[in-house]
């Protein structure tokens, strides 16, 4: 069950850092591409665009996931993965100080 948390946090991570730091170049290659088929598509990361539009006057809109709400997520999922650790290591603390106490 640990495991299967950690890997999820670890996958969490990823993908928010992905979108926090990813590069947007893929994006603007796609608004600027003259012909668009199924193999430049597959080829091309998407995964910073929450949305894509083609308005009735032509053209193309995108629109990005927010850097700042996945830094923020990364900063709540490293702030719990240290508040765990400290929570961890306190306890260990008390249960060796416990065991000292009961060897006197």
């Amino acid at each position: 069950m640990k495991d299967e948390r950690q890997s999820q946090r670890k996958r969490l991570m990823e993908g928010f850092e992905r979108l926090a730091f990813g590069k947007v170049t893929d994006a603007i290659r796609l608004l600027f591409c003259d012909e668009l088929n199924i193999r430049t598509l597959n080829k091309l990361d998407l995964f910073p665009i929450s949305e894509i539009k083609r308005p009735k006057g032509g053209g193309i809109e995108i629109k990005f996931f927010d850097r700042l709400k996945a830094l923020q997520c990364l900063e709540e999922i490293y702030n719990q993965e240290q508040s765990d650790q400290s929570g961890f290591y306190r306890a260990l603390e008390q249960g060796v100080n416990t065991f000292k106490e009961d060897d006197l």
